[in-house]
C-alpha cells in the first residue's frame, strides 16, 4: 500500500511542472453507492498540484449520506454517527436511486434492508419522505451531498471552486445522467462535464507513462459496493507537431465496457448478513426473526462491514454486536473458506463483465497488457484468484489506488476542461457513449415500419459528437428517442424510450410553399448532439425547401459609337455581366426576392429592358420543439428547481446557524472549565486579585454552568455569546492583571537591553558614519534618555502600587515606545553615504576647435545664413 501511495505522489509530483497558475480552483467527485471522494486541483506554487480534499473528522472519504432528526439535517460523518440508533432517518445509496423508477427504488430498498419511507412521485420517481408534510426527491438529496463535496473542496483549496467534474458509472442512462446534473444545479455546483469512471481511471494510469515503444490493450476491473464492470482501452502514441518539431504524444481509447449493474460487494455482505441472522434467530427461538426489526439490521450490517474486510487479511474473522435484539447479545465467528461458500455463485458472475469485453473485442486474454484494479470489493482474495485463473496470471496489476484513482483522474480531465488550469503534458482521451440511440418518427399518416427508425448513435460512438438527420416530410410529427439494444438498458427500465418531442410548424410551412414550383420534395433537418457527458439531446429542427422561379433581371449590352475610341477610352468590367446574378445569390440567403437594381450605370451602357432567368433558391424554416417526454426521466420544471433550491438554501441557512451556535456552547463551556481551573492550580491570582474578587467571578461561571446544562441546552447562539461577554466582563480585568504581572518585566527588561545597545551603536556612528546629521542624532540621544526616566518613573510608581489595582503602566506601551524609538533610529541609519564631488576636465582640442570655428567671417556666414533662408523660402512656395 505504501509503494502504491508513493507511486501516485511520484505521478502527481510530476504534474507540477505542467500546471500554471489560475485565479479559481476547479474540483473532481467520485460520488459512490456508500462512499464520497473530492479532487482538488491546487493552485499555489509548490504544493502537490492534485490532492485529496480531507474531511472534518481528517478522513480521505466521507460517507455518502443525508440524515433528519428532530428537524435538524446531518450529512456525512454526522448522518454516519446515528445510522444504528434511527436507521430510517439516515438515507443512504442515493446515486443508485437517482433517475429510477419508483418500483425499482421501492424493490431495491427492500432487498438491502433500507427501511426508508419511499413514496411516488408525479413523475413516477421516487421520493424520501422525512416527516409527515416533508419529503425530499432524490434529486434533492443528492444536491445536499454534493453541495457538502462543494463546500469541502473549497475550504481545502482556500479559493473559489470554478468548474467540477463529476464520475459516473458506465451503465447510467439518459435519466440517471439528467438527474445528476439537475442535483448538481440545486447544489450550486458548475458541471463542466460528466465522466465515466473507467475513463477517469485511465486517466490517472496513462498521465505518467510512455506509450511512443509500443501500445497496449489495459483492462480496469471494478467492483464497488453495488455494481461490477470491465473496461477494455487501448493505449497507443502519435506524433505531433509542438512548436514546429515532431513530439510524441500519448492517448488512449474506450473499446468497450460491460457491466453487471447488480453484482458488488454489498452482495457479499448481504449473504453474511442472512447468515449471522439465521443463526441469531436459532439462538434466540421462539419464532423471533431479527429481520423484522430495522435498528437490529443496522446493526448487523455495520458489524458484518468490518468482519468481511478482516476476512479480506485473515483466514477468519469474529462478529460481536451489543444488545443487537431485546438486549441480547450476539457474538460469533466465520472462516473465510465458510464466507466463500455463502457467495459461490457470484464468483462466476464476477467474470462475466471480463467475458464478455473480450467476446466482442475479439481479442484473447493473452492479448491483454495489464488487468488494473479498483473499486474497495476487489480486495476480496477469492475474487481476485477467480481473476487470476481466468487470465492464466501469476499477479494482477494494482498500480493504481483502488479508492482514489478514479477521482484523481476525474481532477486530471477537470483541469485540462478548463480554461484556467492548463496541462503540458497531455494525454488524448477518446470516450464513448455506453449505449446505442435510435429515433423514431410518429404521426397518423406514418406507419410504424422500418422507414421511421432511423440509427442514431452507434455503440462506443465518440463524446462529444454532432448528429445530422434529413428527410423528406411534409406536416407535423413526433419524434421518439429510445436505446437500439432492448437486451442493453439502464438497469430499472421496462421501456426502451426516453425521450419525446413533438416537431410542429412543418405543415403551416409547407402549405405556404406548396404553391411554389418545388423542385424537389419538403426536407426536415434534425440537430442533435451527444455531450461530453453522454446526454443525447434534439437541439435544432428546420424544414428545407428549393423553389425554381423565373425572375426578371436587367439586360445589358454596350454600344460603341466609334471603335477607336471605344478601344482607348472604354474599359470593360469583367464582372459587370454577373451584377445581376450575385444579387440573387445574396437575397437568397434572406428567402426573399428584391428588385433593386444596380445603381452605378456606365457612361456607354444601353438598357435593353429584362430578360427571365431560372434562379434555384433554398429557404430554410426554423419549426418548433416541444418535449412531452413522460417517466422518471422528466426534467423538473422552471418552478420546480426554484422551490427545491429555496428549501435547500433554507436549509444551508439553518444548518450554518446550528454550526455557528454548537461552536458558541462549546466555547462558552470550554471558558468556563479553563477559568475556574486556572484559578484553582495558579498561586499567582491571590497575588493579583482579593480572595472576594475570585469568589464573586466563581459565583457567576456556576450561575452561567448552571444555566448551560439546563434551560440553555436550547438557547440560540446570541444568548451563548451574551453570557460568554458577561463572563469576561468580570474576568478579563484579572487575566489582565496576571498577564501583566509577567509581560511588564519582560517588556522593561527587554527595552532596557535594546537601549543599551543603541547607546553604544550610536557611539560607534562617530567613527563608521560621520556623514550622519548631528542634530538628529542628538536628537535620538535625547528621546533614548527620556525613555529611560519614563522607565525609572514607572518601575518606582508600580512598586508602590497593590496587585490588586490596575497596573500604572502596561507592557503594550513599553513596546510601543520602543518602536518609536526604533524607527528613529532606522530613519537615521539609513542615510546614504554622499558621493564625493568630480569636476570634469577641460579637453583643449575641442577649445581649438570652437575657436577655430568662430573665425569664420562675418560677412561669409551672414552670405550663408541668407543662401539658406533663400533656399528655404523657395522651398515653402514650391510646397
Amino acid at each position: 500500500m505504501r509503494s502504491m501511495l508513493f507511486r501516485i505522489g511520484v505521478s502527481l509530483s510530476l504534474l507540477s511542472l505542467f500546471l500554471f497558475k489560475s485565479e479559481s480552483a476547479v474540483s473532481s467527485i467520485d460520488l459512490g453507492s456508500e462512499w464520497l471522494k473530492i479532487a482538488v486541483v491546487n493552485l499555489k506554487p509548490g504544493q502537490i498540484p492534485i490532492t485529496i480534499a480531507i474531511n472534518e473528522m481528517s478522513k480521505r472519504k466521507s460517507p455518502a449520506l443525508v440524515a433528519f432528526q428532530s428537524e435538524t439535517r446531518l450529512l456525512a460523518e454526522e448522518a454516519a454517527g446515528i445510522v444504528a440508533r434511527y436507521p430510517d432517518k439516515v438515507f443512504s445509496n442515493l446515486r443508485d436511486m437517482v433517475g429510477k423508477p419508483y418500483r425499482d427504488v421501492k424493490r431495491f430498498a427492500d432487498a438491502m434492508y433500507l427501511p426508508f419511507d419511499v413514496v411516488e412521485d408525479f413523475r413516477g420517481a421516487a421520493m424520501i419522505r422525512v416527516s409527515d408534510d416533508v419529503s425530499y426527491s432524490v434529486e434533492e438529496l443528492l444536491g445536499m451531498i454534493l453541495k457538502y463535496a462543494a463546500n469541502l473542496a473549497e475550504f481545502h483549496s482556500k479559493a473559489m471552486v470554478k468548474d467540477m467534474v463529476i464520475s459516473v458509472p458506465p451503465y447510467f442512462g439518459q435519466a440517471e445522467r439528467k438527474g445528476l446534473m439537475t442535483a448538481a444545479e440545486l447544489a450550486g455546483i458548475n458541471v463542466i462535464s460528466l465522466i465515466n469512471e473507467h475513463s477517469g481511471a485511465a486517466l490517472q494510469y496513462g498521465i505518467d507513462k510512455d506509450f511512443s515503444n509500443g501500445s497496449r490493450h489495459v483492462i480496469f476491473y471494478d467492483m464497488g459496493s453495488t455494481n461490477t464492470y470491465a473496461a477494455l482501452v487501448y493505449f497507443s502514441a502519435y506524433n505531433a507537431k509542438e512548436f514546429g518539431k515532431t513530439v510524441s504524444a500519448n492517448q488512449f481509447q474506450v473499446k468497450d465496457v460491460r457491466w453487471d449493474s447488480g453484482l458488488g460487494g454489498q452482495n457479499m455482505e448481504l449473504r453474511l448478513v442472512e447468515y449471522f441472522a439465521d443463526e441469531f434467530n436459532k439462538q434466540v427461538g421462539n419464532g423471533v426473526d431479527v429481520r423484522k426489526y430495522p435498528k437490529a439490521m443496522a446493526k448487523l450490517k455495520k458489524q458484518v462491514k468490518r468482519t468481511k474486510e478482516i476476512l479480506s487479511a485473515n483466514t477468519a474473522a469474529p462478529i460481536s454486536v451489543e444488545s443487537l435484539h431485546d438486549d441480547r447479545d450476539f457474538r460469533s465467528t466465520i472462516t473465510r473458506e465458510k464466507f466463500e461458500e455463502l457467495c459461490g455463485d457470484l464468483w462466476d458472475k464476477s467474470l462475466m463483465p471480463v467475458k464478455e469485453v473480450l467476446k466482442h473485442s475479439g481479442l484473447q486474454a493473452d492479448d491483454i497488457y495489464a488487468v488494473e484494479l479498483i473499486g474497495g470489493a476487489t480486495r476480496v482474495p477469492k475474487l481476485q484468484v477467480k481473476l487470476l485463473e481466468y487470465f492464466g496470471r501469476k499477479d494482477l496489476d494494482k498500480h493504481l489506488d483502488a479508492d482514489e484513482a478514479i477521482v484523481l483522474g476525474a481532477a486530471l480531465h477537470a483541469a485540462n476542461l478548463s480554461d484556467g488550469i492548463k496541462l503540458n503534458r497531455k494525454l488524448g482521451m477518446v470516450d464513448g457513449s455506453s449505449y446505442s440511440f435510435f429515433m423514431e418518427l410518429d404521426g397518423p399518416d406514418l406507419s410504424k415500419d422500418g422507414d421511421t427508425r432511423l440509427l442514431l448513435v452507434p455503440r462506443m460512438k465518440k463524446l462529444p459528437s454532432k448528429i445530422f438527420k434529413s428527410f423528406n416530410r411534409s406536416k407535423d410529427f413526433e419524434l421518439l428517442l429510445a436505446y437500439d439494444n432492448e437486451g442493453l438498458l439502464p438497469p430499472g427500465l421496462s421501456s426502451p424510450v426516453f425521450a419525446q418531442y413533438a416537431v410542429s410548424g412543418l405543415t403551416d410551412a409547407a402549405n405556404k410553399y406548396s404553391s411554389r414550383n418545388l423542385s424537389s420534395p419538403i426536407k426536415t433537418n434534425l440537430h442533435f448532439s451527444l455531450s461530453r457527458s453522454g446526454i443525447l439531446s434534439l437541439d435544432q429542427a428546420e424544414a428545407a425547401f428549393q423553389v425554381t422561379e423565373w425572375i426578371e433581371v436587367p439586360k445589358r449590352n454596350l454600344t460603341v459609337e466609334n471603335s477607336t475610341i471605344a478601344s482607348s477610352n472604354v474599359s470593360v468590367d469583367p464582372g459587370a455581366e454577373n451584377t445581376s446574378e450575385q444579387n440573387s445569390n445574396s437575397l437568397e440567403s434572406d428567402g426573399e426576392i428584391s428588385n433593386a437594381s444596380n445603381s452605378t450605370t456606365e457612361p456607354n451602357t444601353v438598357d435593353l429592358g429584362t430578360e427571365k432567368k431560372l434562379k434555384k433558391m433554398t429557404f430554410r424554416i426554423p419549426l418548433k420543439i416541444v418535449e412531452k417526454t413522460m417517466g422518471p426521466g422528466i426534467p423538473l420544471s422552471k418552478e420546480s428547481l426554484l422551490n427545491a433550491k429555496s428549501k435547500l438554501e433554507a436549509l444551508d441557512k439553518k444548518d450554518a446557524e446550528r454550526r455557528r451556535t454548537a461552536e458558541l456552547k462549546n466555547n462558552l463551556e470550554e471558558y468556563i472549565y479553563a477559568t475556574k481551573e486556572k484559578f484553582e492550580t495558579s498561586e499567582d491570582f491571590e497575588r493579583i486579585s482579593s480572595n472576594d474578587e475570585r469568589q464573586s467571578v466563581i459565583k457567576k461561571l456556576d450561575e452561567v454552568q448552571e444555566w448551560l446544562y439546563t434551560d440553555g441546552e436550547d438557547a440560540t447562539a446570541t444568548e451563548f455569546q451574551e453570557r460568554l461577554n458577561l463572563l469576561k466582563a468580570a474576568t478579563d480585568p484579572i487575566f489582565f492583571r496576571f498577564k501583566e504581572l509577567t509581560a511588564r518585566p519582560e517588556a522593561v527588561k527587554f527595552a532596557r537591553r535594546y537601549l543599551t545597545e543603541l547607546q553604544q551603536t550610536i557611539r560607534g556612528w562617530e567613527k563608521d558614519k560621520p556623514w550622519l546629521p548631528k542634530d538628529k542624532v542628538e536628537e535620538l540621544s535625547i528621546n533614548i534618555d527620556k525613555f529611560k526616566t519614563w522607565l525609572d518613573e514607572k518601575e518606582a510608581e508600580q512598586q508602590k502600587m497593590s496587585g490588586l489595582r490596575t497596573p500604572v503602566f502596561t507592557s503594550k506601551e513599553v513596546y510601543e515606545k520602543v518602536t518609536f524609538v526604533q524607527n528613529k533610529a532606522d530613519s537615521i541609519k539609513k542615510i546614504p553615504k554622499p558621493k564625493p564631488k568630480t569636476e570634469k576636465p577641460i579637453n583643449n582640442e575641442e577649445t581649438e576647435k570652437d575657436t577655430s570655428g568662430d573665425e569664420k567671417p562675418a560677412e561669409e556666414s551672414d552670405s550663408s545664413k541668407n543662401e539658406e533662408d533663400n533656399a528655404e523660402s523657395e522651398m515653402h512656395e514650391e510646397l
